[in-house]
């Protein structure tokens, strides 16, 4: 990365504190107790950066783009009723290579596998 300022600190610290995905709106609102005076300009041309740097991952899943600061592949649960984006703790043995092999000559760079359904809370609340 160019230079650590306070500023992409911060939001890179924010993103690493919660298991939300939040958009970029949330993580503004965070990173402002910190530090009262920065942008909402400012922090998206932070995550474009941290995302640039490989340190946070971009979700876009039909609405605002939402981040991710485990970069390590892994699956996510989008629910379609209220949003919410949950890391799951699957392995997904084999994709890459099964990629690879259907596709000879191809290098695969990276991976996404996203599950889309109802969150227990949703889920809950059609069943009663």
């Amino acid at each position: 990365m160019k230079r650590m300022t306070p500023q992409r600190r911060a939001v890179l610290e924010v993103l690493k504190s919660t298991r939300t995905h939040p958009d970029a709106a949330w993580i503004h609102r965070e990173v402002k107790k910190r530090l009262p005076s920065i942008g909402l300009g400012t922090v998206y041309r932070t995550l474009d950066l941290l995302v640039k740097e490989g340190l946070a991952v971009a979700l876009n899943y039909g609405g605002a783009t939402r981040y991710d600061a485990n970069t390590a592949p892994h699956p996510h649960f989008v629910c379609r009723r209220c949003q919410a984006v949950y890391d799951l703790e699957l392995a997904p043995a084999g994709l890459t290579e099964a990629a690879a092999e259907a596709l000879p000559g191809a290098r695969v760079e990276s991976a996404r596998l996203t599950f889309f359904g109802l969150c227990p809370s949703c889920a809950q609340g059609l069943a009663g």
